[in-house]
């Protein structure tokens, strides 16, 4: 069987009527880059890609579209006029090809007066699955109508405005005819699609402690304030949501914990908690940590013999912090996969209070401080890449170890994007369709400004590793780049260029 076709993948991404874009079709391989100069619209695109991402999860169209700078307006193209009654809005939609075959969803928005779907038509099979349409301009729901192929060829039934329905649909459907099944079919593909999505946006200033109180995974990411404890070491099952992943799943526990402010252990959008979660990923694959580490030696300057994990000890930062890690590991306190020698075996990152004479081996398993087991896995404010009692540290062979705060923006950026593409959902703080196997979705990272403050050849590695990863059927990627050229020879890669 074909991978591409039999998991779920957002293929086309439509803006008919979006801030800049009027009639714009956006053919979406597994490695897409969008090109173009100041103005052209390549994040406007990904917002698109997002609000779509976040009403297939479940969320309310006003909490979809809260990020986008200047508010629902904002999405509404330059020049629209309002009609009789003063409503002006956007319109949106995407292709997802899987294993039903080509399904097409598009939705009319109204952004003003009010914020709320007007339209939405769902299609494939050959046929209209969904449509719904607002009736009554009083009352906060449309009419829906969709394919039943039986007594009763259309079943009609009121839903809510402010959110998708066909994300609603497998609620509402029961199943008994072959019409009500294809709509469930197509439903699905295109829900399990559309949460498989992740934004990442790796800021250094965050990442760093530097940039005040410390944002919520990302701007607008909801429930990053810290995982608490061991919840900060174990990944658990539920999701946090919002910017950090694209998409937060609006039914279980998952997304209740998103609520309170749990990531479990996740890597947020920001990625301020990086130190944390290669602290877990480094200790589950040894050989994906192997791809990581030979991936960051080819962008950093200098010598990279290893990535790893320490305890940090309270009120050691900086340069004193790499000073302390290589202490931490002379007395016998052993990091994560990537440390040298007989002292990396054992248990991970060790030691829950360091002492003077150490501890060693399994013995020295225990949490690690405000990261493991009871512990607080980040400070509300301040954030930075040891917050978690956690440092991350570069091992650069005889010239020492070095915290990885130390690296420029470019690098620090590339360590980001590189360890999340080497993942997937259950390491990211994302909140994929838990009803479906792993092995039947594909991820999709989408990094606006995947080149930001990096060189060409960080770019072009980064590129190149996204190749590898898609390679294998289970990432796919949405990105924007400022120089196109990075691809150049690349197999695979898709870019297309805006505004041309």
């Amino acid at each position: 069987m074909n991978s591409d076709s039999e998991r779920p993948a957002v293929t086309e991404l439509r803006l008919s009527a979006f801030k800049a874009h009027r009639g714009v079709v956006l053919p979406l391989g597994p490695l897409t880059l969008l090109s173009g100069g100041s103005g052209s619209g390549k994040s406007s695109a990904l917002q698109a890609y997002e609000i779509l991402a976040r009403l297939g999860s479940g969320q309310s169209l006003a909490r979809a579209v809260r990020d986008v700078a200047g508010g629902p307006s904002a999405c509404v193209p330059a020049g629209a006029r309002p009609d009789d009654q003063g409503r002006r809005g956007f319109r949106i939609g995407c292709t997802v090809s899987g294993p039903a075959g080509p399904v097409s969803l598009d939705l009319a928005v109204q952004a003003e007066p009010e914020l709320r779907i007007v339209g939405e038509r769902l299609t494939g099979g050959g046929e209209t699955l969904l449509t719904t349409a607002l009736t009554d301009p009083d009352r906060p729901a449309v009419q829906a109508a969709w394919h039943t192929a039986g007594a009763t060829p259309v079943t009609r039934a009121p839903l809510p405005d402010d959110r998708l329905g066909t994300s609603l649909l497998p609620l509402r459907v029961a199943g008994k005819t072959a019409g009500q099944r294809l709509v469930l079919a197509a439903a699905e593909q295109v829900v399990v699609a559309l949460r498989s999505a992740f934004v990442c946006d790796p800021r250094p200033e965050v990442m760093r402690g530097t940039g005040g109180a410390r944002a919520a995974g990302g701007a607008g990411l909801p429930g990053a304030a810290g995982a608490t404890g061991a919840t900060a070491s174990a990944g658990g099952a539920g999701g946090s949501a919002g910017r950090g992943s694209g998409v937060r799943g609006g039914r279980g526990k998952g997304a209740g914990k998103a609520r309170e402010g749990h990531d479990e252990g996740r890597l947020r959008s920001s990625c301020d908690n990086l130190p944390a979660v290669l602290a877990r990923t480094s200790q589950e694959c040894a050989r994906r940590h192997a791809v990581l580490v030979a991936a960051v030696r080819e962008a950093c300057v200098g010598p990279v013999d290893g990535l790893r994990a320490v305890p940090r000890q309270a009120g050691v930062t900086g340069a004193g912090a790499g000073a302390a890690g290589a202490g931490a590991r002379e007395s016998g306190v052993t990091g994560v996969a990537g440390a040298t020698g007989s002292g990396a075996t054992g248990a991970g990152v060790t030691a829950s209070r360091m002492t003077a004479s150490g501890a060693t081996g399994a013995g020295a398993a225990a949490a690690v401080p405000a990261a493991g087991r009871g512990g607080t896995a980040g400070a509300q404010s301040g954030g930075g890449l040891g917050e978690a009692g956690v440092q991350v540290v570069l091992d650069r062979g005889v010239l020492g170890e070095m915290p990885v705060e130390q690296l420029g923006d470019g690098e620090l950026r590339f360590l980001a994007l590189a360890l999340v593409l080497l993942t997937g959902p259950g390491v990211l703080a994302m909140d994929p369709a838990g009803e479906i196997p792993s092995a039947h979705q594909q991820m999709t990272v989408m990094a606006d400004g995947m080149d930001r403050c990096m060189d060409r050849r960080q770019a072009r590695e980064l590129v190149s590793l996204a190749v590898r990863m898609a390679e294998r059927g289970h990432v796919r990627l949405l990105g924007t780049v400022r120089d196109p050229s990075v691809a150049e020879g690349l197999p695979g890669v898709q870019v297309l260029h805006l505004g041309a």
